[in-house]
């Protein structure tokens, strides 16, 4: 999952993208509206976390904004606007959740976890391939029934590969999707990543390097193929 966090209160805004990192879940920071509309316009987010106080283009229109993209990308609001009006306006906007400050950084994880399920609501929450099962909300893998401890950006790549559905995943956006813009673009870390999954998982492989594309599950891993097909 890939989140922005459109907050003008720096040493918050980092306190929320760090904590948000611990639990894989990469995170962008926007100080204001006019920033959050270019990080908006270049780069695909699962979920906006939005401060409606904010300098430039304000919280409300940024939600606008991103309602009338017609994106369907849900919006959080996480703002000190505590009354019944303020949250009964902001949900007239199009806010999908409301969430007050000060605030639990646990409760904000659940909520947007809760917001990425309702997202992807046409798919399994339990997701299974291969022998595979992988759970997005407990964050488990399972290979063949044993379970795959895994590292948070481990986890973060696997369930994008996964969530392709035997699609081919390019290095970059793998990098897109479970980094974050501070990610340097020409870093060997996917590759790192992807190698030590591998591992993991065991055998037989079930992530195959597609050349010059990127990678992909395979649902129909075979314990013979040969070791450099999967890269």
């Amino acid at each position: 999952m890939r989140v922005l966090i459109v907050e003008d209160e720096p040493y918050l805004a980092e306190a929320i993208r760090d904590g948000l990192r611990l639990e894989a879940i990469a995170a962008d920071i926007a100080g204001d509206g006019d920033t959050a509309s270019e990080l908006l316009s270049i780069n695909a987010y699962d979920i906006a976390v939005l401060d409606r106080d904010i300098p430039g283009p304000s919280g409300d229109e940024i939600a606008e904004r991103i309602v009338a993209s017609g994106s369907g990308m849900p919006i959080l609001m996480l703002t000190a606007a505590d009354r019944l009006d303020d949250k009964a306006s902001g949900f007239e906007l199009g806010a999908d959740d409301y969430l007050t400050k000060p605030f639990d950084l646990r409760e904000l994880v659940l909520r947007l976890r809760a917001l990425d399920r309702r997202r992807a609501h046409n798919r399994p929450p339990v997701r299974q391939v291969a022998g595979l099962r992988l759970d997005p909300f407990r964050r488990e893998v399972y290979r063949d029934g044993r379970y795959v401890a895994l590292t948070r950006k481990q986890f973060a790549v696997l369930e994008v590969l996964v969530a392709a559905e035997g699609g081919v995943v390019s290095a970059e956006e793998l990098l897109e999707r479970a980094w974050d813009e501070n990610a340097d673009p020409f870093t060997n870390a996917v590759r790192i990543t992807v190698s030590a999954l591998r591992k993991r998982l065991g055998e037989p492989g079930i992530i195959t390097t597609v050349a010059g594309a990127g990678y992909r599950i395979d649902a129909q891993a075979d314990p013979g193929r040969e070791a450099g097909e999967r890269g």
